[in-house]
C-alpha cells in the first residue's frame, strides 16, 4: 500500500534562512526514522547551501515541539533510525551528533520532553512559547537521555539544578528554563515565529563565513564533529547498550503504550 501520508519534516526557505518543521502532530512531532531522515537531511542541505545562513527548527501545532522519541512505535518494534550508516551516524532525529557550521535556532512551539529537549539543546538559541516546557523523562520509562541529554543539560544549566531535573524528569517551565540561561527569550505563542525569524535575519545580515567560524570555535566542531563530545558519546554507547538489554528497558515502552505504571524490576 502506497503511503500518501504528509511528510514527516517540512523544509521552507526564506531568503537565507531554512525553516524545518515536524509534522507529526498526531503523534505530538515525536521522532521516527521518517523524521530522523527529514531532519538530518534537511541539515545536510543547510550545510552545504552556501545561501542558507541559518536554520530554524519548530515544530507543528500549538501543543507539541516534540515529544521526544516514538515510544508507541518503539513498543511496536520498529526502529526509530535509517538503515543508512552515514544517516545513523547523525545521531537521534538525525541531529543531536550532527553538528553544522550554520546557526540552528529552536522555536518551542510546545513542550520539549526527552530526545525533543535533546533538539533544543543541540541547537545554539531557543525561542520559547509561554507554556512550553523542557524535559528529561527517560527515567520514568526505563530509559535514559542517551541523545545527549545526560551531559548537555549539565553544560547548560547549573549542575545541581540539571540533575535535579534530570533524576525526577520533572518538567522545566519556559520562565525558569530562561531564568537560568536555557532559553533565550520566552514570547507569545504568536509572536514565536516572527522572534525566532527576526532573530535569523539579523543574524544572516552579518558577514556568513565570518558567523560560521565563531560557532565552530565556540563549541570546537572539526570534520563535522565536537571534539569534546567524544568521550561523552563513547560513554553513552556502553551505557545504552547495557541498559538496552535489561527487563526495565522493555517494560518502560510497553507501560507507556498500555497506559499503565510500569512494574520496575531493576534488573
Amino acid at each position: 500500500m502506497t503511503d500518501t501520508a504528509a511528510p514527516a519534516v517540512l523544509s521552507e526557505r526564506r531568503g537565507h534562512i531554512l525553516i524545518m518543521t515536524i509534522n507529526r502532530p498526531e503523534a505530538r512531532n515525536a521522532v521516527n526514522a521518517a523524521v530522523h531522515v527529514g531532519i538530518g537531511t534537511a541539515l545536510e542541505e543547510a550545510e552545504n547551501d552556501p545561501e542558507i545562513r541559518v536554520v530554524v527548527i519548530t515544530g507543528a501545532g500549538e501543543k507539541s515541539f516534540c515529544a521526544g522519541a516514538d515510544l508507541v512505535a518503539l513498543s511496536r518494534g520498529e526502529h526509530l533510525a535509517p538503515k543508512d550508516p552515514a544517516q545513523q551516524a547523525w545521531g537521534f532525529a538525525g541531529m543531536v551528533s550532527h553538528p553544522i557550521s550554520k546557526p540552528i535556532i529552536a522555536a518551542v512551539n510546545g513542550f520539549a520532553f526527552g530526545g525533543g529537549c535533546e533538539i533544543a539543546l543541540m541547537s545554539d538559541i531557543i525561542v520559547a512559547a509561554e507554556h512550553a516546557q523542557f524535559g528529561l523523562p527517560e527515567v520514568k520509562v526505563g530509559l535514559f537521555a542517551a541523545a545527549g541529554g545526560a551531559f548537555r543539560l549539565a553544560q547548560q544549566l547549573p549542575r545541581k539544578l540539571a540533575m535535579e531535573y534530570m533524576l525526577t524528569g520533572d518538567p522545566i517551565p519556559a520562565a525558569r528554563a530562561a531564568e537560568y540561561g536555557l532559553v533565550n527569550h520566552v514570547v507569545s505563542l504568536a509572536d514565536l515565529l516572527p522572534t525566532a525569524l527576526a532573530l535569523a535575519e539579523k543574524i544572516a545580515g552579518n558577514a556568513p563565513l565570518s558567523v560560521q567560524v565563531s560557532k565552530r570555535v565556540a563549541l570546537g566542531i572539526q570534520d563535522g564533529r565536537i571534539a569534546s563530545d567524544a568521550a561523552y558519546w563513547e560513554h553513552n554507547t556502553i551505557e545504552r547498550s547495557a541498559l538496552m538489554r535489561s527487563e526495565d528497558a522493555r517494560e518502560g515502552p510497553l507501560a507507556f503504550a498500555q497506559k499503565r505504571k510500569p512494574e520496575w524490576k531493576a534488573r
